[in-house]
């Protein structure tokens, strides 16, 4: 089996054509990472760059595509659209495609209460083994043919204030996904595991305090051995750590859409286990 693995996409809006007072103070205070610090200019061309990996997902015949997460710049109800609009058809089927939300998704409380992650991608949420929810949706399973299961977890919440981006899948999810993980069904499947945080970085060591997954160290105990992979982003760096006997996988997607580092991930599946991946970029 082949799975194509992409994350923070970040399809972005034009602020500027935007009504001020609407953005309210949080997206004010990004609008100097949106100039001064070039975020802008980075994601102009990400529509256009998350469509060619929609396209290569259908090139590759991968049997499910993932996306680990912030769909979007901070939250409009434009760019969820955008989002949907760049990936086609495939993101109207649960059976392909598996996406959670970014701490970008749930940037201001608004976004969060209103949840519009779910109006725009809320089907995606559907879960074939429901009895493990624990909070709201998640975590959620959808099993893939007859050798994987696909696990999401949500880890994005709405930051204290901007430059607090750190993750927490908190105990209901984590004691739900381990009985999850105990239920017949999953039995000879590879499971990967869709969390937007990094439960550790490039080096191999947590993330930062302010940015990382608080709880990574519990999920991973959880995953021993090739069988599982955790697949994330957040971390803005494309990079892989090779399962151990007391850990799984993880593959950091990076980001998928930022002009000049575009790519995915194409992860294989056999025999119930993970057998590795190959980090390519999409045709332009």
């Amino acid at each position: 089996m082949r799975i194509v693995h992409c994350s923070d996409v970040h399809i972005t809006d034009d602020y500027f054509a935007l009504p001020l007072h609407r953005l309210g103070w949080r997206r004010w205070v990004a609008l100097a990472e949106l100039t001064v610090g070039g975020r802008a200019k980075r994601y102009a061309q990400a529509p256009r760059a998350l469509s060619a990996i929609a396209r290569a997902a259908e090139a590759h015949a991968a049997d499910h595509f993932i996306l680990s997460g912030d769909l979007t710049a901070y939250a409009l109800d434009s760019e969820f659209r955008g989002a949907r609009e760049a990936l086609g058809p495939l993101a109207g089927d649960p059976r392909r495609c598996t996406i959670i939300p970014g701490n970008h998704d749930v940037y201001t409380p608004g976004s969060f209460q209103k949840d519009r992650f779910a109006r725009h991608f809320g089907h995606l949420l559907e879960s074939d083994l429901p009895q493990y929810r624990r909070e709201g949706a998640f975590p959620f399973v959808r099993l893939v043919g007859d050798g994987l299961a696909v696990v999401g977890l949500r880890s994005a919440r709405v930051p204290p204030s901007p430059g607090l981006s750190f993750g927490v899948i908190g105990d209901a999810q984590l004691a739900g996904l381990e009985a999850l993980l105990k239920d017949p069904r999953l039995e000879g499947r590879a499971v990967l595991v869709i969390v937007h945080h990094a439960p550790l970085n490039r080096k191999g060591a947590p993330d930062h305090w302010h940015h990382g997954l608080r709880d990574g160290e519990a999920l991973l105990r959880l995953l021993p051995g090739p069988r599982y992979a955790v697949l994330h982003g957040h971390i803005h760096q494309r990079y892989h750590h090779p399962a151990t006997a007391e850990r799984p996988h993880l593959f950091g997607a990076g980001s998928s859409t930022e002009a000049g580092r575009e790519g995915y991930w194409l992860i294989d599946v056999a025999h119930g286990q993970v057998v590795g991946g190959q980090a390519l970029a999409p045709s332009l």
